[in-house]
């Protein structure tokens, strides 16, 4: 059976919260979201940091590369395999960067940063899907 698309408008990072959460409701004090890792219900306050996948973009030489399109061409470079661990040697971390995304800024793109980053393709890949709602076509359809 196909996974649904991820919306990355739903899909949270949290400051101080390990993994990835799936938004779902507004409360009186903040945001209730469901860790992808195991469906736990979290309350997180309003003044936490709080981020979408969808808002967060790579610096890049010519300009910056919003975060879907940065899976999709890490998804394109590994194939069906998964992406290096945050715990891989530094060196392949930035290789599946410089293969994936070579045109990415090597003074404002971090090793920090991309651990993130591959730690969330993984979590994505294993828990949702990589097949992402893409926001300007479904704006349309409406």
């Amino acid at each position: 059976m196909a996974k649904e698309k991820t919306d990355l408008s739903k899909i949270l990072s949290v400051s101080g919260y390990p993994g990835l959460y799936r938004f779902v409701a507004q409360s009186r004090t903040g945001a209730i979201a469901e860790s992808l890792a195991d469906g736990h219900r979290v309350n997180f306050p309003a003044n936490g940091k709080i981020t979408t996948l969808e808002d967060i973009s790579i610096y890049a030489d010519d300009g910056e590369v919003k975060l879907r399109e940065v899976f999709a061409k890490m998804k394109a470079t590994l194939a069906a395999k998964d992406a290096p661990t945050a715990k891989s040697a530094e060196e392949e971390i930035k290789g599946l960067f410089e293969k994936a995304l070579p045109g990415y800024d090597r003074e404002r793109f971090y090793l920090s940063h991309m651990k993130k980053v591959v730690t969330w393709y993984n979590e994505l890949k294993a828990r949702a899907s990589l097949d992402f709602v893409d926001p300007e076509k479904e704006g349309k359809e409406e």
